[in-house]
């Protein structure tokens, strides 16, 4: 609540996090009650808006709940119906559909998908934004990237939030989390397909602590905030750099003669990101 309250008065919109549904398109609501958010949001005139993921029950992206749903209109008409009454009953002002790891044959389908939710809910003045993954170019190979289709999406949706973050990340090796050299080949690719006042850019308020040295499939990075990278680059005594390329802060120190490497974000890290 602390949070919240010192957030909301910068905000236009909340995106909550999140909603799933099962293999028949019935809808999941998250395990915290969201009515206080909801309440706080629309009380500092921000709107809250509902996220859909297709999380399991490990709380894994799932795309065979994607599939389910989108390739059977019984089951999609059901999620979307359920999605309108859950909408308008709880007082959301629209919903971010974040689907991740679309399977290249349900590229059309997903489409079509968000396409009869935004016919559904527009009519009743809510909104559809769309999560897309960062792709820099139409063709672009992957699981990650191959079933959403950039401008049939940008057409349908009110909004669409590029998921610009995570080169850094848990299981990766030691990097800046949103480098703004990569962040800017996905700018320059989306903006040919979508209109750009349509664009949101994701950007990340985290970093990663990596022990070193780097090695796939065993090391894993400790998720840590901005603030705390700060603290820990004060107990040790760290200089901390800031890269020219990324525009990302940066800094190493040890512990337990186990040498760390810390990549995070600051005023100068997101100002850039503001820029661009």
């Amino acid at each position: 609540p602390w949070v919240l309250a010192q957030t909301l008065p910068y905000l236009t919109e909340l995106f909550i996090f999140s909603y799933g549904f099962d293999m028949e398109g019935n809808l999941v609501s998250p395990p915290l009650d969201d009515a206080p958010m909801i309440s706080a949001s629309w009380q500092a005139d921000v709107r809250p808006i509902l996220t859909l993921t297709p999380l399991d029950a490990s709380g894994q992206f799932n795309n065979n709940l994607i599939s389910s749903v989108v390739r059977n209109d019984s089951y999609k008409n059901n999620l979307i119906q359920q999605l309108l009454n859950t909408l308008r009953t709880k007082g959301f002002a629209g919903i971010d559909v974040d689907f991740e790891y679309i399977q290249a044959a349900d590229r059309d389908l997903f489409t079509a998908f968000v396409r009869d939710l935004a016919d559904t809910l527009h009519p009743y003045g809510l909104t559809v934004s769309v999560a897309l993954a960062p792709k820099t170019s139409a063709g672009q190979p992957g699981l990650l990237y191959e079933g959403k289709d950039y401008p049939a999406l940008g057409a349908i949706a009110d909004n669409v939030f590029l998921m610009t973050y995570e080169w850094g990340y848990k299981y990766g090796p030691n990097m800046a989390v949103a480098p703004l050299n990569m962040v800017r080949r996905v700018v320059d690719y989306a903006v040919t397909e979508i209109p750009p006042e349509k664009i949101h850019l994701g950007i990340p308020n985290y970093g990663y602590d990596w022990p070193l040295p780097f090695e796939r499939g065993k090391t894993v990075a400790v998720t840590i905030g901005n603030v705390e990278a700060v603290q820990i680059a004060i107990q040790n005594n760290a200089e901390i750099y800031f890269d020219s390329v990324s525009k990302s802060p940066y800094f190493n120190y040890a512990k337990d003669g186990i040498p760390h490497e810390v990549w995070f974000e600051d005023v100068r890290s997101i100002q850039a990101k503001f820029d661009l």
